[in-house]
């Protein structure tokens, strides 16, 4: 079932949505059975709006944005519709994906080793990504892939631009990274979780160097991260992923100050706060997530959920509005949930809590 999730914005209208994913679903086949990676996601992403991804691992984050890149391998089988402003992208041909892949849609990945060829100078592969989709001569290229480094900040550009990746350290080659997604000005920029493994400086060094991007070009964000700290400062709105699933939706403020998913509230316990106190531990949310091989037949956060009752164990929730319209939010019981905040619902044992 599609579900409409921007307010205000009847489904029709597309005029202000440059990416638009509806009921997608991926799988993949194996000797067990199929895998469902992704379960009917649906979001639109307007001109220069940042929406954030969060879950755990295995939520299907990555699967999601690797679908509408087209990187996806032979054997998914995918369903739903991607378009990017309005044209269609499941089922485009390989050709007509790389006229668009780097030059209207970017995606910044994980580790950037793995997107950087470690026999190139950065600079050669900067420049690389610029003539493939610009009518432009070398010397050209050159000039620009030095602006580039310099707007993500990192130091003497022109003397870095003839460095290998291996000369450089894990902070300053995601800046290289995001330089190459920003390098054709694309429409969207799809980070897959960018500051995983980071130290806290160097991730907000990673996180000033997305900003930059995003004014820079003008483009359309989507963040994914299992952490919703990152998102904090950086989104306009967040959408969360559990078992393949979009399980809750809304603005910042809404996710942050009137959580109506009780997996939410999970990860929202677990983030470090200042204002916490040195006497009160994270919260940990117990067990782990389903395999997405046998999914239970009800809501799959019922065994980790503290107010599971019968009814998770049969039906699954759909998304329906929770505080309003642009709100929306997976659970049978979200209205319960007014009042409550994470310490309410996964309250610490007395052996967890400092002295």
């Amino acid at each position: 079932m599609t579900t409409e999730l921007t307010a205000g914005t009847p489904a029709a209208d597309e005029s202000a949505d440059v990416l638009v994913v509806e009921d997608l679903t991926v799988s993949f086949p194996t000797d067990d059975g199929p895998v469902q990676a992704v379960r009917g996601v649906s979001y639109r992403l307007r001109e220069r709006e940042i929406l954030g991804i969060v879950g755990e691992s295995g939520s299907g984050k990555s699967v999601t944005s690797m679908a509408i890149m087209g990187l996806l391998p032979r054997s998914a089988r995918i369903t739903g519709s991607i378009r990017f402003r309005g044209q269609e992208l499941v089922g485009l041909r390989e050709s007509g994906l790389n006229k668009l892949r780097g030059s209207k849609i970017a995606m910044i990945f994980q580790d950037p080793m793995t997107s950087l060829n470690p026999v190139y100078t950065i600079g050669y592969q900067l420049a690389e990504t610029i003539l493939a989709h610009n009518n432009v001569s070398k010397a050209q290229a050159r000039k620009r892939s030095v602006e580039l480094l310099d707007a993500v900040g990192i130091p003497n550009p022109g003397q870095r631009v003839d460095s290998y990746p291996h000369e450089l350290s894990g902070g300053v080659r995601q800046r290289v990274v995001i330089a190459i997604a920003m390098a054709n000005r694309p429409d969207v920029i799809i980070a897959d979780e960018p500051t995983t493994a980071l130290d806290v400086t160097v991730q907000s060094q990673v996180l000033d160097a997305l900003r930059t991007a995003q004014q820079e070009t003008g483009a359309a964000m989507v963040l994914i991260t299992h952490d919703l700290g990152v998102v904090a400062g950086q989104a306009d709105r967040v959408l969360v992923m559990y078992a393949g699933k979009p399980v809750e939706i809304g603005d910042v403020e809404d996710i942050y100050y009137r959580p109506r998913m009780p997996y939410t509230m999970g990860l929202l316990g677990s983030v470090p706060r200042l204002d916490a106190g040195r006497s009160r531990r994270l919260l940990p949310i117990l067990g782990s997530p389903p395999s997405l091989l046998n999914l239970p037949a009800g809501c799959p956060f019922t065994p980790r959920c503290p107010m599971a009752r019968d009814r998770c164990e049969t039906e699954e929730p759909a998304l329906t509005d929770a505080t309003s319209r642009r709100h929306r939010a997976a659970c049978h019981f979200s209205e319960e949930l007014a009042d409550v905040r994470p310490h309410d619902l996964f309250a610490p044992t007395a052996e967890g809590d400092l002295p």
